[in-house]
């Protein structure tokens, strides 16, 4: 457990967003320690829910090392908790990869987000991550993604996508992807984007007998369906976004 003397600030780079007041009595070294031999492949969903949630403040830390040729993949809904992080380090060793596919979303004070951190400790390692942000009310989605590829890690290929969507005014989205590359033969690139929802999509939608309500919410299926199209577990898939749009359609 950690005291207010100890607790991290915002001048912390991995906590510039966070709602670290809430982080009093919370067990900060209590990390989850994963080790996937080489040339296999890992998979798990963490989902914090309504139901799911236990604590007003949700703080699941992961280290994750891929063996030669493994695979890891991580999928995660961020739904409920007055604050949720999922922060995940992730060592990739030659040939290894990494799929993530994060969700947030969430309104009134609340404060959700992911904070990951990529090494591509070898050769020809791969990574992909894919993040999703849906918020209104005061409610805040985080991403603060760091990729380092070390100098013999030649041959990477690394990649940061994120988009939030904002509902309402007074919700807001933040993201700091970062890249350290010291190898020269590699392939890394990232994108973060912040908007509103489409305007034009819903006046189509609305012209062809499609409920305002409905609209939305079909719209706000296929942004947040971007983070888990990698994902082959047809009954997982439908889990995670239902977790997601349960919170959605309770809220607006």
């Amino acid at each position: 457990m950690v005291d207010a003397a100890t607790l991290p600030t915002r001048r912390d780079e991995a906590w510039r967003y966070s709602a670290v007041e809430r982080l009093q009595g919370v067990a900060l070294d209590d990390w989850r320690e994963i080790t996937i031999p080489a040339g296999e492949t890992f998979r798990d969903c963490l989902v914090i829910a309504d139901g799911n949630a236990t604590r007003p403040t949700e703080l699941h830390r992961w280290r994750v090392t891929v063996g030669a040729g493994a695979r890891c993949e991580v999928f995660a809904v961020l739904a409920s908790a007055e604050f949720a992080r999922l922060e995940i380090e992730v060592t990739l060793a030659k040939g290894a990869h990494l799929e993530f596919g994060g969700i947030t979303v969430g309104g009134r004070e609340t404060v959700r987000e992911f904070v990951t951190r990529v090494v591509h400790a070898e050769p020809e390692a791969t990574s992909n991550q894919v993040i999703r942000s849906v918020h209104w009310d005061h409610g805040t989605g985080n991403f603060l993604g760091n990729i380092d590829v070390v100098r013999d890690a030649q041959k990477t290929d690394a990649a940061q996508d994120f988009k939030g969507l904002l509902l309402e005014k007074g919700a807001s989205v933040n993201a700091v992807p970062q890249l350290e590359i010291f190898a020269d033969d590699v392939k890394c690139a990232h994108g973060a984007s912040v908007g509103q929802m489409d305007e034009s999509a819903r006046y189509y939608m609305a012209a062809r007998g499609i409920s305002p309500d409905l609209a939305r919410r079909l719209l706000v299926q296929a942004f947040l369906g971007d983070a888990l199209v990698s994902l082959d577990d047809d009954d997982a898939r439908e889990t995670l976004m239902q977790h997601a749009l349960a919170k959605v359609d309770a809220n607006l």
